[in-house]
């Protein structure tokens, strides 16, 4: 299940501090299965749920990538949107997504260099009411003035 706005770009010239967009995914088995495929990183933490009762999780859990994933779709498709380029990101796991949960990842706009055409957003993705993964990043928004 993916639930997110309409894609598409917003320039710089359009940005405001404080403007959110987000989407909703719903982590499945195959997505773990699949980023274990283009990551290589086949940890049995991700894949072997016997193997994962017996870690610190107490179950198989989503690879953190995976999580953060997310929030580069988000600055891809919506905020800043197509066009944009990463130049930047800061990420703090603070809690495991497992197979089945429901991620909302979020971005919003906290300043804007306009001479630059870098902005900074603040991201966070939740389950539910727990936030599983927080940080920052620094993005070149696309422009008007360069299409």
């Amino acid at each position: 299940m993916l639930d997110n706005l309409p894609r598409g770009t917003i320039c710089i010239e359009d940005l405001e501090i404080g403007m959110s967009r987000h989407l909703r995914k719903t982590v499945t088995d195959r997505d773990i299965e699949l980023f274990a495929e283009v990551s290589t990183d086949r940890n049995p933490v991700h894949l072997d749920e016997s193997y994962a009762q017996d870690t610190i999780f107490g179950g198989r859990i989503a690879h953190g990538m995976l999580t953060a994933g997310l929030i580069s779709a988000v600055i891809g498709e919506q905020l800043p949107g197509h066009g944009t380029v990463y130049m930047g990101q800061t990420l703090k796991f603070l809690a495991p997504v497992r197979p089945g949960d429901t991620v909302e990842a979020r971005v919003t706009v906290l300043a804007i260099d306009h001479a630059r055409r870098r902005v900074t957003l603040d991201c966070v993705c939740r389950v539910g009411d727990t936030v599983v993964l927080k940080g920052e990043a620094l993005v070149l928004a696309p422009s008007r003035k360069f299409d």
